[in-house]
């Protein structure tokens, strides 16, 4: 491990401080590598070119104008993208919903941002982590599917 001095000015320490305090870190160096590894996998995502995994997260009104079906219809014609999606029901009107999604960023991030843009969706965030492929298709089991395995670009 490096070390890497910076110099920052007091309300920049201040605002370190009060993230460190509202995210439970106990040193800035660990609150600093966090915040700094972010910053680097947000701008590795942007590249469109790459591939990616995604979690977006929404919250949305389960009875406003067939919205949940347009959400589930919106799903199933990006299969190709969409792993997995799980709902919880936070009330009588409201649903919490996440799903998971992996693909090329700029499809990935599309359906994503079409998604948090429906209309009855009150909040919506996109979480985007770039992968590269290994290269490799392989099956485990004489009866396995065939499948390649994705990690972290960073």
């Amino acid at each position: 491990m490096q070390r890497v001095t910076i110099s920052v000015d007091d309300n920049m320490a201040r605002a370190i401080d009060e993230y460190m305090a509202r995210s439970g870190y106990t040193n800035r160096s660990e609150a600093m590598r966090d915040l700094v590894r972010d910053a680097l996998v947000e701008k590795k995502a942007i590249e469109e070119t790459r591939d990616c995994v995604a979690a977006v997260s929404y919250v949305y009104d389960y009875d406003g104008r067939d919205l949940a079906m347009r959400l589930d219809r919106a799903q199933h014609e990006h299969h190709d993208l969409t792993i997995s999606s799980m709902r919880t029901r936070l009330d009588h009107k409201f649903c919490m919903e996440v799903t998971l999604l992996r693909g090329q960023t700029g499809a990935v991030r599309k359906l994503a941002e079409a998604t948090i843009a429906e209309r009855g969706v009150r909040f919506g965030q996109i979480n985007l982590v770039p992968v590269r492929s290994d290269g490799h298709s392989h099956s485990h089991g004489e009866h396995g599917h065939t499948h390649e395995h994705s990690s972290p670009a960073l």
